[in-house]
């Protein structure tokens, strides 16, 4: 009698110890979603940078930020030119005039 108890017990342990450790998964996921929807609706928003003074709109083109007539120019709305990303254009060392 003793030996059936002791396999039944044996039996039961796996099963019920799996539905503790999922119960318990469970609980946390919960608890770091609940966290993380908390932390994005309490974050701050940056402000967005304000527009460089030397950005223009180029028909056909959009908007260009640096010197056109600078060969390294990058006519991107994001970046001036390869050799000086962040700028400024004027009085750039680095300036050379577009080949036609």
């Amino acid at each position: 009698m003793f030996e059936t108890i002791i396999v039944f017990v044996l039996g039961l342990t796996p099963p019920l110890l799996s539905i503790w450790v999922m119960h318990r998964a469970k609980e946390q996921a919960e608890i770091r979603l609940r966290n993380s929807i908390q932390a994005s609706t309490t974050a701050r928003v940056m402000p967005r940078n304000p527009l460089p003074p030397d950005q223009y709109y180029l028909e056909g083109v959009g908007y260009l930020i640096g010197d056109i007539t600078c060969r390294f120019n990058a006519r991107s709305a994001y970046i001036r030119c390869a050799v000086n990303p962040s700028g400024p254009c004027d009085n750039c060392c680095d300036y050379q005039p577009r080949e036609s």
